[in-house]
């Protein structure tokens, strides 16, 4: 299966070292913010693309008000990670 020397006991050993070193309870945690920060990009990279096709179709004029503030939306059941972005704006003074 493996060539170049990388057999399957290879493989056992190195999960066997993770284990090891993180430790059975801290690999789920890690697990679950990884997807969770997975999650956040992709939303946030859907949202930069809508915002894109929006202001190239229909140009903002100066007389028209901010828009609202953005909330990044957290994992179902997980209420704490929620908040509120602050994104800069060509008004705001930096």
């Amino acid at each position: 299966m493996f060539r170049n020397g990388l057999e399957p006991w290879h493989l056992v050993i190195l999960v066997v070292v993770i284990l090891l070193v993180f430790g059975s309870k801290k690999l789920p945690d890690m697990a679950r913010s990884l997807g969770k920060s997975a999650r956040i990009l992709k939303s946030e990279a859907k949202a930069m693309k809508e915002e894109g096709k929006q202001s190239s179709e229909t140009p903002q004029s100066a007389e028209e008000p901010a828009p609202a503030q953005r909330t990044i939306q957290a994992a179902p059941g997980d209420v704490t990670s929620s908040r509120p972005v602050n994104e800069p704006t060509d008004t705001t003074q930096r």
